[in-house]
C-alpha cells in the first residue's frame, strides 16, 4: 500500500497484529515449554539420584545391621535365636533373619530352629557369592508380597552366611514424585524382574514399557530405578498457554500501537521531520516587464528513504486532516531560514520570498508567534516575505480580516493562491488587502497561440487591475502562453518555460546565469 496514497485498511491492519500474534504466541509457548522440558529432564533426573541414594542407604544400615552375625553362622540356634530376634525388631522392615551353614538355612528369627535348604527360600539366590541381592514373589508367610532377600556370605566359610528378607516397597519413591504428574510410574529392576508402582506383584522385564524415561543403578547393588512417563504434563500445556494468553495480548498491544505510530500517515510526518526527509526547493518568479527574476516560491518536498518522493498534494492533504499541518509549517520556517543564510550571499536584496501557508496555521493561536520567530532567524533587511493562502482561510475564519491586518503591520505581502479553484467569490478581492493574486494553472495550461480568448480568464484579470491587485501566473510552459499572459498585464510569470524548482545551489547556479543573460541581452 502506497505511502499516504490511500488510508490504512483496518481489516489489513487487523490481520498483521492477528497474524503477529499468533506467531508470538506459537514462538512464546514452544520456547516455554522447551525449558520446562529441560527443567523436568534435571528434575526426573534428581528424583532418581534422591531416590537411589535413599534405597542405598538403608541397603548399607541393613548391611551394618547383619555383618555382627556373621561370625555366628556355626553357632546353635538356640545360643543365637535370641540375638536374632532382637536385631530383626530393631530393624523394623525385616521379615525374617536366617542363619545359613553349608547352604542351609537352620536359625530363623521368627520360627526359631529349622532345617532347610536356601534354593527352596529363593532359588536365585547364589549363596556362594559375597553378597547377593534377589527380588522374589514373596514368603511363605506372605506369598504374594514380593520380597527382598539379601545375602551376606561369612568370609572363609563355604556357602555360610546370613541370609534376610525385608519388606520392598516404592510408596516412598512415589510420595517425592507426587508433584509430578508428567511421571505415570516408577520400578525397581533386579535380575530380569522388576517391582513396579502399578502392580503388586513382580513383573518380567520384557513386559514394562518399552522406552522410559530415565535410568539410574542403585550404587553397589545389582539394583535399578526407571522412571516412566513423560517430559511435560497437561498441565504444563495449560499454564504454558495460561501464561502465554495475556502476555501476547499484551505484546500484540504493544505491536499495535507501535505498528499505528510507524503507519499512522500523520506519526509518519512527524518522525519524517525528526529524521530530515523535507527538504526546500525555490522555483524563481519572473517579472513581466523586464523579464528579470524577483523573487522565488518556497515548495516543501518529502524524500521517502524507501518510497522515494512524495508528492506535495498528497502529503500537505494529509497533514491538515492529520492535525499536523502546523508542525510542518513550522518546520518550513526552520528549513528556509537554514537555507537563506546561504541565498542571500548570492540573491539580491530586496528578493521575494513566498511560502505558502494552510488555513489551520492561520487559525491557530500560536501563528503570530511562530512568524515573529522565523522573521528574526531570517537575514535582516534582504528579503521582501509573501505569505501565499488558499480562499479556503476567507470561508473558514471570522477574523481574516484582522490577520491580514496583522501580516500587513509586519511587513509581509499576501497573495490569494490558486483563484478560482476553490470557494470562488470575487468579492474577497476587494473586500481583504492582497498584494498578489495567483492565477492557478489550470487556466494557463489551455492557452496557446490559437487561444483567442479565456472568458473567465479574462474577467479575474481584469478585476485584478481595477483593484490594482499584481497578478502571478502559475505554470507557464510555452513560449506562447508567455505572450497571451503579458497581452492581458499580467505582471508576474511562474513556470517551467523559465525554471524547475531547485534546491539551494540550483537556485544559485540559475540566478548567476540568469543575470549574465540579461547583462547580455
Amino acid at each position: 500500500m502506497p505511502l499516504l496514497e490511500t488510508p490504512l485498511r483496518h481489516a489489513v491492519f487487523s490481520r498483521r497484529i492477528i497474524m503477529f500474534g499468533l506467531l508470538f504466541f506459537a514462538l512464546y509457548c514452544s520456547l516455554m515449554l522447551t525449558l520446562t522440558w529441560h527443567d523436568r529432564e534435571l528434575q526426573h533426573q534428581q528424583l532418581l539420584e534422591s531416590s537411589s541414594l535413599t534405597l542405598q542407604k538403608d541397603l548399607n544400615s541393613h548391611q551394618r545391621l547383619l555383618s555382627p552375625l556373621l561370625p555366628f553362622t556355626q553357632t546353635p540356634c538356640d545360643s543365637i535365636g535370641q540375638e536374632l530376634s532382637s536385631r530383626a525388631a530393631i530393624a523394623g522392615d525385616l521379615r525374617t533373619l536366617l542363619l545359613v551353614n553349608n547352604d542351609h538355612a537352620y536359625c530363623s528369627s521368627t520360627t526359631g530352629a529349622f532345617d532347610l535348604p536356601v534354593s527352596d527360600i529363593s532359588a536365585q539366590v547364589d549363596t556362594t557369592q559375597d553378597s547377593d541381592i534377589q527380588l522374589i514373589k514373596g514368603t511363605s508367610f506372605q506369598p504374594g508380597k514380593p520380597a527382598l532377600v539379601m545375602w551376606l556370605k561369612t568370609p572363609g566359610s563355604a556357602q555360610s552366611g546370613v541370609l534376610t528378607m525385608m519388606d520392598l516397597t516404592l510408596a516412598p519413591f512415589q510420595l517425592m514424585m507426587a508433584n509430578h504428574p508428567e511421571i505415570t510410574g516408577i520400578a525397581l529392576e533386579n535380575h530380569g524382574n522388576a517391582m513396579t508402582s502399578w502392580q503388586s506383584q513382580l513383573t518380567p522385564l520384557n513386559r514394562l514399557p518399552a522406552v522410559p524415561l530415565h535410568r539410574l543403578a542403585v550404587a553397589g547393588y545389582p539394583l535399578e530405578f526407571t522412571l516412566y512417563g513423560s517430559h511435560l504434563a497437561a498441565r504444563d500445556y495449560q499454564l504454558t498457554a495460561l501464561g502465554g494468553i495475556p502476555l501476547t495480548l499484551m505484546v500484540m498491544l504493544i505491536a499495535w500501537l507501535a505498528l499505528y505510530y510507524v503507519c499512522d500517515p500523520g506519526k509518519q510526518i512527524l518522525l519524517a521531520i525528526k529524521r530530515g526527509e523535507f527538504h526546500v526547493e525555490y522555483q524563481p518568479l519572473i517579472a513581466s516587464a523586464s523579464g528579470a527574476a524577483y523573487g522565488v516560491e518556497a515548495l516543501l518536498r518529502w524524500h521517502h528513504p524507501r518510497q522515494g518522493m512524495i508528492p506535495p498534494d498528497i502529503f500537505i492533504r494529509v497533514a491538515e486532516k492529520q492535525n499536523v499541518i502546523i508542525a510542518l509549517t513550522r518546520h518550513l520556517f526552520q528549513l528556509v531560514a537554514r537555507d537563506a543564510k546561504m541565498l542571500c550571499q548570492h540573491l539580491p536584496a530586496g528578493t521575494h520570498m513566498g511560502l505558502n501557508l494552510s488555513p489551520l496555521h492561520l487559525e491557530d493561536e500560536g501563528f503570530r508567534q511562530d512568524v515573529l520567530k522565523w522573521v528574526a532567524t531570517m537575514p535582516e533587511n534582504h528579503f521582501n516575505y509573501v505569505f501565499e493562502i488558499t480562499e479556503h482561510i476567507m470561508v473558514r475564519e471570522k477574523n481574516a480580516e484582522a490577520i491580514f491586518s496583522w501580516l500587513r503591520q509586519n511587513d509581509i505581502r499576501i497573495a490569494i493562491d490558486d483563484f478560482g479553484t476553490g470557494h470562488s467569490a470575487l468579492i474577497y478581492l476587494e473586500k481583504y488587502p492582497f498584494d498578489y493574486l495567483k492565477i492557478d494553472r489550470g487556466f494557463i495550461q489551455p492557452l496557446s497561440s490559437d487561444t483567442l480568448t479565456s472568458p473567465v480568464l479574462d474577467t479575474v484579470l481584469q478585476l485584478a487591475h481595477k483593484l490594482k491587485l499584481k497578478t502571478v501566473a502559475e505554470g507557464v510552459e510555452t513560449r506562447e502562453q508567455e505572450a497571451w499572459l503579458i497581452n492581458r498585464g499580467v505582471s508576474h510569470l511562474q513556470g517551467y518555460l523559465y525554471s524547475r524548482p531547485l534546491k539551494p545551489e540550483g537556485l544559485i547556479s540559475w540566478f548567476e546565469q540568469h543575470a549574465a543573460l540579461k547583462i547580455a541581452s
